[in-house]
């Protein structure tokens, strides 16, 4: 404790003047449940409000860490009138890692492996805490239209690529049509 014009105040030094022993070392920063929970309620009230046509994604029964999504694909692409599920499973340190997101419905295409894996890059190294669940769901129904073929995880999807019309049939072959 220090006296400065009378008064005591507590430094975190002894009267040595080093540290005093009863100093606590702050802990390492965390990311607090509430507040990726109050992120989460956030993130869906602004999707639902949005009126974002051919996306939507809600919490899986109570648990808000784990979401179901869907796709519809654009018009005016091989995927239009088709409909996709998905799974987003956020980290307890969103939104600071990204979300696991992945196909539930079969997805015949470049960036998708047959398990559902999606390479896009917003979902591993070009992640930022600003994307949330609507950018990620437009961004993946985005990729849909617009593949990275130079890039592929389904090296047959991107060799079809550049034949729409078969493209289409396979496309179609593995998705029921969406009611949309």
């Amino acid at each position: 404790m220090a006296t400065v014009n009378g008064y005591q105040a507590n430094t975190g030094m002894s009267a040595t003047g080093g540290p005093s022993s009863k100093q606590s070392v702050a802990p390492p920063k965390t990311v607090d449940s509430q507040s990726v929970l109050k992120r989460l309620q956030s993130e869906l009230m602004a999707l639902m409000m949005s009126g974002e046509s051919g996306i939507s994604a809600f919490p899986e029964e109570d648990n808000i860490f784990c979401w179901k999504g869907t796709i519809v694909g654009s018009k005016e692409t091989v995927f239009e009138g088709t409909e996709y599920k998905l799974s987003l499973s956020f980290p307890n340190d969103y939104p600071f890692k990204a979300p696991k997101v992945k196909f539930e419905t079969s997805c015949f295409h470049p960036n998708v492996d047959v398990y559902g894996n999606i390479c896009l890059d917003i979902l591993q190294d070009k992640w930022s805490s600003a994307y949330d669940v609507r950018t990620i769901l437009l961004s993946i129904q985005s990729l849909l239209g617009e593949p990275n073929i130079s890039s592929p995880l389904n090296t047959q999807a991107a060799q079809l690529w550049g034949n729409q019309e078969e493209y289409r049939k396979m496309v179609l072959k593995l998705c029921k049509p969406s009611s949309a």
